[in-house]
């Protein structure tokens, strides 16, 4: 058979899906699955098991509760968790619904060829792994274990990303990097000698003024920082929101910035400009700690306030009192270098320009700043050293993307294609809790590298599109019903924490970490699972560092000495890891590598007449499209809607509630409707919706619900440094009436 048929999308049907009910189906859908009672756990009676949620990277601490017919009815916080002080989310007391959810996958599944079409059909674990083992062990034999490529983004990733290194290969990433938190990593790597990273080093709770570029605080629930900003808040410090949209953050704000899209380094320049030549930056600071100034302080020269006014539509003033505010407050300063980062493809030296702007301001190690993190090192389990591979994603990514700190889903993507140029090539995926179809930019490249390959197996939860192209799909269960490795994670005190599972996993599905340890010892790499089980090899970590498995099952979390200063103490002498050894204004490595050492402002493209710029973000109940068929949270939120400004719906004669079609620059047409909602808080240049809604598949009960913004990224801004995906370049226009041949309905 073609490799070309072998790849059609196969629907997770009925069978396919472990016996999804064809008389249930989505227009009919009831969460009638879910527990019924709403008496309150008696929690002297019910049974608690520490976890850490799932359902965003934030991975806050908590316990799930069991009732006394032993089925699991809330999620809370643990009080010790330094990431949720106790309380949890929307989306983390929702993540039950998870668990209960029918439509999840519930068998291993095959591709096979019935009566000349490929299809799904229910095997053993034992016929998908052994199937899985003989693929990747004649990728080795033919094309060398680096062919064999890890796209992950779940916490059991880390267990196989165990097996590829054991296997042969460095060649793995999460789709995060170059779609989400690259560019600031980046920026702030050439500025300061090391990155951001999660949860961020940022004082909220003593800051004084606090500058949100594009961060959605409120919409974003990034727990702990949430609470840290309502406090603030409350205690009275400046808020500074730049955003083309009036968000639940810009409400609390002092000063509200609509700024033009693409036209955020302008700002950050300008106000470079007014605190260099105001005198108003952190002399003491600046002297001790840093390295080109007087290169920016030239390179500024012209960037005004007036100049950024006609880049930004922010008046002078405007920009002139909100660096005062800045000033007034630091060093208890922040300017957030806010999380999701790639939109125009000049990324990098825009986060570069928050960073430079932090230094300057003399915030960056500072009380009400940034403090210095720390981190509780995890022992690897004995096992002997990793093969040394012949090329790994440095090959193919580093040439071109010399800033890249990690791999580039989209290198390893394009390596798979029959069209890559190089001589290192791709033949095997492993997808790890990752819908590729919806979290990668350009879909029809992906599609193209998934007929060029030799296997692919994805393991999630949930039937998504990416299952629909596998070769063989592994039902993961939910974080609920499973141990993963130790959470530690970086804040102000070093601290763990356990997940362990609260329930057995529901029908067929297995935790990650069985999978890769069955596929190890079937690829003869036993010698790297030397542990019969998870609860034996967490139990020997945990005791390296100074506790057991049987403490932390008690506990859930559990909190270490600092060994560090948190801050900067006054006149300490520093060493930055960068070329010069202090906070590089200038940096070294960046003109060492060709490129610009310091931000250089650029021109984007703005709508053409009848367009508007797409704008995409989250809802506090949502994250992405991992949650939206999760009956607890749907019921919060169960369709995206338009903004679109009141200007722009008059000239259209659009009203609010109506239904319209989107299509962008490159005439591709939402599958789907959206309903418009008309509002002063868009810029008029503009329209947002919330991303991770209209799914494909008919089996899920979100199909169809409102527009799935990704469907209409075409246009993709690469940033030269390190790869990141510039996304916020794409422009649609409305549609008013159903352009498809056949009546789309949810």
């Amino acid at each position: 058979m073609k490799k070309t048929s072998r790849r059609d999308f196969i629907k997770i049907s009925a069978l396919g899906a472990g016996g999804l009910a064809l008389a249930n189906p989505v227009l009919n859908w009831v969460p009638g699955f879910l527990p019924k009672e709403k008496t309150p756990v008696d929690e002297s009676k019910a049974k608690r098991f520490p976890t850490f949620c799932e359902v965003c990277f934030w991975k806050c601490a908590g316990f799930t509760y069991l009732n006394e017919e032993g089925k699991i009815q809330k999620i809370i916080g643990n009080e010790n968790d330094p990431h949720s002080n106790g309380r949890f989310c929307p989306r983390g007391t929702g993540g039950v619904g998870m668990y209960y959810d029918n439509d999840r996958l519930k068998y291993p599944l095959k591709r096979v060829v019935e009566n000349g079409k490929s299809t799904f059909k229910q095997v053993s674990w034992d016929e998908a792994l052994d199937f899985i083992a003989q693929k990747m062990s004649q990728i080795k034999k033919d094309h060398g274990p680096e062919s064999m490529a890890l796209l992950y983004h779940a916490s059991s990733g880390s267990y196989f990303k165990h097996l590829l290194n054991a296997y042969g290969s460095k060649n793995y990433a999460k789709p995060s990097y170059a779609q989400c938190l690259g560019p600031r990593e980046a920026g702030f790597v050439a500025t300061y000698g090391s990155g951001v990273s999660s949860p961020e080093p940022t004082d909220v709770k003593n800051t004084k003024c606090l500058v949100l570029i594009g961060n959605h605080v409120g919409e974003n629930m990034h727990n702990g920082y949430i609470q840290e900003v309502s406090d603030a808040i409350d205690r009275g410090a400046s808020i500074i929101t730049v955003d083309p949209r009036f968000s639940t953050v810009a409400s609390k704000s002092k000063f509200w910035l609509p700024i033009k899209p693409a036209t955020d380094l302008a700002l950050l320049l300008a106000w470079i400009h007014v605190i260099i030549y105001e005198e108003l930056y952190d002399k003491k600071y600046v002297e001790q700690y840093t390295f080109g100034f007087d290169q920016l302080k030239a390179h500024v020269k012209n960037n005004t306030p007036e100049w950024a006014y006609t880049k930004t539509d922010i008046r002078p003033e405007d920009i002139r009192n909100s660096a005062y505010e800045m000033a007034k407050a630091a060093p208890a300063v922040i300017i957030h270098p806010g999380r999701h980062t790639t939109w125009y493809g000049d990324d990098t030296q825009r986060s570069r320009g928050i960073a430079i702007l932090n230094a300057l301001l003399g915030s960056y190690g500072r009380k009400g700043g940034w403090y210095f993190p720390e981190t509780k090192k995890v022992p690897s389990y004995p096992a002997p050293a990793y093969p040394h591979p012949h090329w790994t994603w440095k090959d193919i990514t580093k040439p071109t993307y010399k800033g890249a700190g990690t791999g580039i889903s989209n290198d390893l993507i394009k390596a798979t294609l029959p069209s890559a140029t190089h001589e290192h090539k791709i033949k095997g995926w492993l997808i790890v809790g990752t819908n590729l179809l919806t979290t990668i930019p350009d879909k029809e490249l992906t599609l193209k590298a998934i007929q060029n390959l030799e296997l692919m197996v994805v393991v999630d939860t949930m039937p998504m599109e990416i299952t629909g192209y596998a070769d063989i799909v592994l039902p993961e269960c939910t974080y609920l019903e499973r141990y993963d490795d130790i959470r530690s994670s970086q804040h102000r005190y070093p601290n763990i924490a356990l997940r362990m599972p609260a329930a057995e996993p529901r029908w067929e599905s297995k935790p990650g970490w069985w999978m890769a340890r069955e596929l190890g010892l079937r690829l003869g790499l036993e010698d790297y699972f030397k542990w019969k089980d998870v609860e034996e090899e967490l139990d020997w970590k945990f005791k390296q560092m100074g506790t057991s498995l049987a403490e932390m099952q008690k506990i859930g979390v559990k909190m270490f000495d600092k060994e560090k200063d948190l801050y900067l103490q006054e006149g300490e002498e520093r060493f930055f890891n960068t070329d010069s050894g202090k906070i590089e204004l200038y940096s070294l490595d960046f003109e060492a590598k060709g490129y610009d050492p310091m931000p250089v402002y650029t021109e984007h493209k703005q709508p053409d007449p009848d367009f508007y710029r797409l704008i995409y973000g989250r809802a506090p109940m949502h994250t992405f499209g991992r949650t939206v068929n999760n009956p607890n949270l749907t019921d919060l939120m169960d369709v995206n809607s338009l903004w679109v400004n009141p200007k722009v719906a008059k000239i259209w004669g659009i009203e609010a509630g109506q239904e319209i079609w989107l299509k962008n620059q490159d005439g591709v047409i939402s599958s789907f409707p959206i309903k418009v909602r008309v509002t002063e808080r868009i810029r008029h240049d503009s329209v947002y919706m919330i991303h991770g809604f209209g799914k494909m598949d008919k089996r899920l009960k979100s199909y169809g619900k409102g527009i799935d913004d990704s469907e209409l990224i075409t246009n993709v801004k690469i940033d030269p440094i390190m790869g990141g995906t510039g996304m916020r370049e794409n422009f649609v226009t409305f549609v008013l009436k159903n352009p498809h041949n056949e009546e789309v309905k949810a």
